[in-house]
């Protein structure tokens, strides 16, 4: 339960979004997701490939996050993944809480039906289903209310956060536990010299892509600017926050061939997504970075990592 500063899919969805915009927000969103999505034009459907690979990932860091959840909760009936995109973290859930039925929410069809088939293959399909609703108006019916609810860098995609978690909590049952992850640290790849163009590009890409999240933020339906207190806006839907804890996602280099290619495709989204923010610069050091053909570039290079912080955030509802 690690992939949205982290604001992204993603497994559910960390990984962003609008427009070729960085899968991960730019930071990694995670896994990402849904709901509400024409103002942003994110096609989440379109993303599937991206939002599997990086939850996929990023399982370590989900993993640890799931058994530390396992340890308060240790077993709940019924599990919802809010904002679930494909299911892979619905599905490790599944697997870490043999005993309980997991039910996968998210407003985008394709991702459900892409949920629904991994259950299957996972041999899960029996306690595993689907609900499609946009988390803006909840999270849909459930058959009895849940025990545990996930919810990884999808809130941010609704405009009324205060809202959408008063909703989460309608569906808790009493003693119910929430689990959100929002925040963490962006995720880095690179040195902070890589020995082409300015030192610290990616320190510059967060700060633009920053200003792209406030405009996406902005842009959702029915948005409410708050303060991103997360314990606080926890407590003001009438849970006691109880834990914050953080996961660290550390693949040094040399890379996989999996990871190696997740980079390129997060590098390439943000470079197309935040192109009118970058200075050219540092559109032409990321062109190199991308060139498969440049011996500098990312496709090459044998120091690129993937390093990242998920902080998950636990309130419990009153008995």
């Amino acid at each position: 339960m690690t992939q949205d500063h982290n604001h992204d899919h993603g497994s559910g969805h960390g990984p962003a979004h609008q427009q070729g915009s960085s899968p991960d927000h730019g930071h990694h969103h995670g896994p990402a997701r849904n709901q509400g999505h024409d103002h942003t034009h994110m096609d989440f459907a379109q993303m599937l490939p991206l939002l599997v690979a990086e939850a996929e990932l990023f399982t370590p860091a989900y993993t640890e996050a799931a058994e530390w959840l396992r340890e308060r909760r240790p077993d709940p009936g019924l599990i919802v993944d809010a904002g679930s995109g494909p299911g892979v973290i619905s599905c490790l859930l599944a697997e870490k809480f043999p005993g309980a039925r997991v039910v996968a929410v998210d407003g985008v069809e394709p991702l459900l039906a892409a949920a629904r088939a991994r259950a299957e293959r996972l041999g899960v399909a029996d306690r595993f289903s689907t609900v499609e609703a946009e988390l803006s108006d909840g999270v849909g019916d459930l058959e009895f209310p849940a025990d545990l609810l996930w919810a990884s860098r999808s809130l941010h995609h609704v405009g009324d956060q205060r809202a959408a978690l008063a909703g989460f909590v309608r569906s808790l049952a009493p003693g119910g536990t929430l689990a959100l992850l929002e925040g963490g640290l962006p995720t880095r790849f690179l040195p902070r010299d890589t020995g082409i163009g300015r030192p610290g590009l990616e320190s510059r890409i967060d700060a633009v892509h920053d200003e792209w999240f406030t405009r996406m933020r902005a842009e959702l339906p029915g948005a409410v600017t708050e303060t991103e207190d997360w314990p606080a806006l926890l407590t003001a839907v009438g849970l006691r926050h109880t834990a914050t804890r953080t996961f660290l996602l550390d693949l040094p280099a040399p890379l996989s061939d999996e990871a190696r290619a997740f980079v390129v495709t997060v590098l390439t989204r943000r470079r197309d997504g935040l192109a009118e923010g970058l200075d050219p610069q540092d559109l032409a050091t990321l062109d190199r970075l991308l060139d498969p053909d440049d011996k500098a570039s990312v496709h090459h290079r044998p120091d690129a990592f993937v390093l990242t912080a998920m902080t998950v955030y636990v309130g419990v509802k009153p008995e």
